[in-house]
């Protein structure tokens, strides 16, 4: 593997996490995040089926139209893979998002459709997966893909942030409820590389200038993300349930360092 392939958090297609022919639901694997696992787990040799409004680029990649909001399609969605693959051995959680808006100005539909996708949706995906992993001799895994948002101030987008929090504690109570059979966990994210990045951060320089604020001197690729994702599915992590993964490079640097007047800069 090149030096740029290891950057970009790409695993080696002789990687070997045991997940070989597994069949696995991304939801929103069509682009960004979702694309980057979805890729990963090809890589893998497992057998991504990915679900969204519209299909993506990758014709050799299965896809489902659903709309995850919508529990009926969702439960039928997840009966058809079942049925057409004999088993559903991990779901990923990541359709979700939120375009900016501040508290004062959003209306509350607009609220309340923002916490249904974040929140809601990944819950009915998560139910209807249950469903079918608790009947099978090896269960199954499911993991959310959260955000920092959740843990942190989240101004522009506070109805997001509180559904990833939600979507985040969600997960340590399902653990319980649905152990030993089905494992579920979260991946945090960080700022993540996506053509969808210059929304949030503007251009080149914006996300450059972005990047520079993280630890780790870079925006996470989908990649990363995926590798997360891809180890929390495997038995590597059969001991692994309601626990959160953070993947964001090291997180924030306090503001106060910046503004202390103490030789003490970093």
């Amino acid at each position: 593997m090149t030096s740029e392939g290891q950057a970009a958090g790409r695993p080696a297609s002789a990687r070997d996490l045991g997940l070989d022919k597994k069949v696995v639901l991304v939801t929103g694997g069509t682009r960004g995040v979702g694309a980057g696992i979805t890729r990963v787990l090809s890589d893998l040799g497992a057998v991504p089926v990915v679900c969204g409004r519209h299909p993506g680029t990758d014709a050799d990649v299965e896809f489902v139209a659903c709309d995850v909001r919508d529990a009926d399609a969702v439960d039928a969605m997840v009966r058809g893979i079942a049925e057409n693959h004999g088993r559903l051995d991990g779901v990923v959680n990541n359709a979700g998002g939120s375009p900016f808006a501040l508290a004062a100005d959003a209306s509350p539909r607009f609220s309340s459709k923002i916490v249904e996708l974040n929140l809601l949706a990944p819950l009915a995906v998560a139910r209807a997966a249950q469903a079918v992993m608790t009947g099978q001799e090896a269960g199954g895994a499911i993991v959310n893909v959260s955000s920092v948002s959740g843990h942190r101030p989240s101004p522009g987008t506070s109805a997001y942030g509180a559904a990833k929090a939600g979507l985040d504690n969600m997960v340590t109570s399902l653990a319980i409820e649905w152990a030993p059979h089905v494992r579920i966990n979260s991946v945090v994210c960080g700022a993540v590389l996506t053509e969808q990045a210059h929304l949030h951060y503007g251009d080149d320089d914006g996300v450059a200038a972005v990047g520079a604020t993280i630890p780790m001197g870079r925006l996470a690729m989908p990649e990363d993300v995926g590798n997360a994702v891809a180890f929390l599915l495997s038995p590597m992590a059969g001991y692994i349930t309601g626990s959160t993964l953070t993947v964001h490079g090291g997180g924030e640097r306090p503001a106060f360092l910046a503004a202390a007047t103490a030789d003490n800069k970093m």
